[in-house]
């Protein structure tokens, strides 16, 4: 008989997803099957379901790149992990190992790189099929519900912050305040930056304050871009653009300071015009970061580790996905939401019907 489990399916972009009772996936060989505790929702998720990027899934599918849980199978040949480890299944499913970007340390830019909830069946289910390679090893410490955002929002902004080359003692202006920006605030001050938060909510920004934050200005403001210039002496060393804004992403040029850096995070949709005189003349350097690399992850988690950084988080169940997701398209999640699999998730369930199980692209 196969053995069953719950999954929210996308089998359209733009419908509702289905929560379906799929066949559990068994690990191949050089994969592992993890028991899934937690997932995190990210609005990457979102986007996957809507089918807003150029480069878009093959329903049927199921998101979430935030997933955490223990081995449970090991496929042959698996050396790296061991039965009952406690691992997160990211953004960056797997890559090639052996182009230029890989052997560099930048296999999230891989060709072949494949990514969860994406190209592969994601952390929206009870049990994840994963590749031993390039899943998140979790300290101890960390409850799977805490780790979850941080395998992907955690180490998207604490890169990001990276690749804006600031020192300790710079300044960095950190645009959104949000999912992304609150633990950017926080990585930021550890890594001992002086942080300034743009946010268009007032109640995001008092709590970037209570984060630690040393300057908020409102997006919104008509000075909001002198405001920054002039609170940070002249404008941010670095400026980090984590709002799904393309209004954000003009500010964040402008609030960087001369021959400073603006990494981009964010993804909305639509196309980012530069002010091509500004940015030469100050020297100013644009960046896209794309998550951040198997190194990166593990400096990410080790600052949580150390009680540095902490998501602020919602548990929700898995039945709730399209509450979610109705929340997070109309701006109503302050933080980050993660679905909790530890309590009231169905048992695995045995069944003698065939069930068509989500196909990966």
């Amino acid at each position: 008989m196969t053995k069953m489990m719950q999954a929210a399916v996308v089998t359209a972009f733009g419908k509702p997803l289905e929560i379906q009772q799929v066949p559990i996936p068994i690990p191949g060989p050089g994969e592992i099957l993890i028991k899934t505790e937690a997932c995190g929702v990210c609005h990457t998720d979102l986007h996957a379901a809507n089918g807003d990027w150029p480069v878009k899934p093959t329903p049927p599918f199921t998101p979430g790149h935030e997933g955490i849980g223990r081995v449970v199978a090991l496929g042959a040949g698996v050396t790296i992990v061991r039965m009952g480890d406690r691992v997160g299944v990211p953004w960056l499913y797997s890559a090639c190992g052996h182009c230029e970007h890989c052997l560099s340390a930048w296999e999230t830019v891989c060709a072949e790189a494949e990514f969860g909830g994406y190209t592969k069946n994601g952390g929206f289910a009870e049990y994840i099929v994963a590749n031993p390679n390039y899943v998140a090893h979790i300290p101890a410490g960390l409850s799977p519900q805490e780790a979850a955002p941080l395998i992907c929002a955690g180490i998207t902004t604490y890169k990001g912050l990276k690749e804006t080359e600031a020192r300790p003692g710079d300044w960095v202006a950190i645009s959104g305040a949000g999912g992304l920006g609150h633990l950017a605030i926080q990585y930021a001050k550890a890594m001992g930056f002086k942080v300034c938060a743009v946010d268009i909510d007032e109640g995001k920004l008092a709590h970037a304050t209570r984060l630690g934050a040393d300057l908020v200005v409102n997006a919104r403001d008509p000075g909001a871009i002198e405001a920054v210039r002039s609170g940070t002496g002249g404008g941010a060393h670095g400026v980090l653009i984590t709002a799904p804004s393309i209004d954000a992403f003009q500010q964040g040029v402008a609030m960087t300071r001369k021959h400073g850096t603006c990494a981009l995070v964010g993804l909305p949709k639509g196309e980012f015009p530069v002010p091509l005189f500004d940015v030469v003349a100050n020297c100013v350097t644009i960046r896209g970061s794309f998550v951040g690399t198997r190194q990166d992850m593990a400096e990410a988690l080790a600052f949580a580790a150390d009680g540095k950084v902490r998501a602020d988080i919602e548990l929700q169940p898995l039945s709730a996905i399209n509450d979610i997701f109705e929340r997070l398209e109309h701006g109503k999640v302050a933080a980050r939401v993660v679905i909790d699999f530890s309590n009231g998730a169905a048992a695995p369930q045995a069944s003698s019907e065939t069930a068509k199980e989500p196909q990966p692209a």
